[in-house]
């Protein structure tokens, strides 16, 4: 069986080639994207980011979810460790959160497929569900909401919410960056 990792490992080959190490440290451009892992939908690439910039964080319709709030509280703790302790004003983060249109967990509005998908995968229902961007326009406030409402979101974070069209390559920001309040 030939591996379909072939190509992409000589893509990296030719990447690494002209490859310049980052070394670790406070993003460059003082953001944190949480998007979906669909594969028509990079952040990295639709925003223009280059090794560094920002972390960029993925899962199933970029929903934010208890592990991404948690991973959020992480790279902000680890962020104050690598500034020496505390962030300054000037180091403040933004996190965007961007759901995306024609978003393959949209399926999962159904009843009938959630079931199924539920049956299949083992995963209950109402997880499931908590995944669903059916409306990428509505969800993403409802994420940007649950950040901005959480604990675990460290102090100096803002939050903004945007949607991305998966036919034009366009962001449209549905939520301004605004603080907890």
């Amino acid at each position: 069986m030939t591996s379909r990792i072939g190509p992409l490992l000589e893509n990296n080959e030719r990447y690494a080639k002209t490859f310049t190490p980052v070394p670790l440290g406070l993003p460059a451009k003082q953001t944190i994207v949480i998007g979906c892992l669909d594969h028509r939908v990079d952040p990295a690439l639709f925003l223009g980011l280059q090794a560094g910039d920002a972390p960029v964080l993925r899962n199933a319709g970029g929903r934010v979810d208890q592990a991404m709030i948690e991973q959020i509280a992480y790279i902000a703790f680890l962020g104050r460790r690598l500034a020496g302790g505390t962030l300054t004003p000037d180091m403040s983060v933004e996190v965007a959160v961007i759901h995306h249109n024609q978003c393959g967990t949209g399926f999962l509005a159904d009843d009938d497929f959630r079931r199924e998908a539920s049956k299949t995968i083992g995963i209950a229902e109402e997880a499931l569900l908590a995944t669903c961007v059916d409306d990428p326009y509505a969800t993403v406030e409802v994420d940007v909401r649950r950040l901005l409402t959480s604990p675990l979101l460290p102090s100096g974070v803002s939050v903004s919410g945007h949607v991305y069209d998966v036919e034009t390559g366009r962001v449209t920001t549905v939520v301004e960056a605004r603080r907890p309040e």
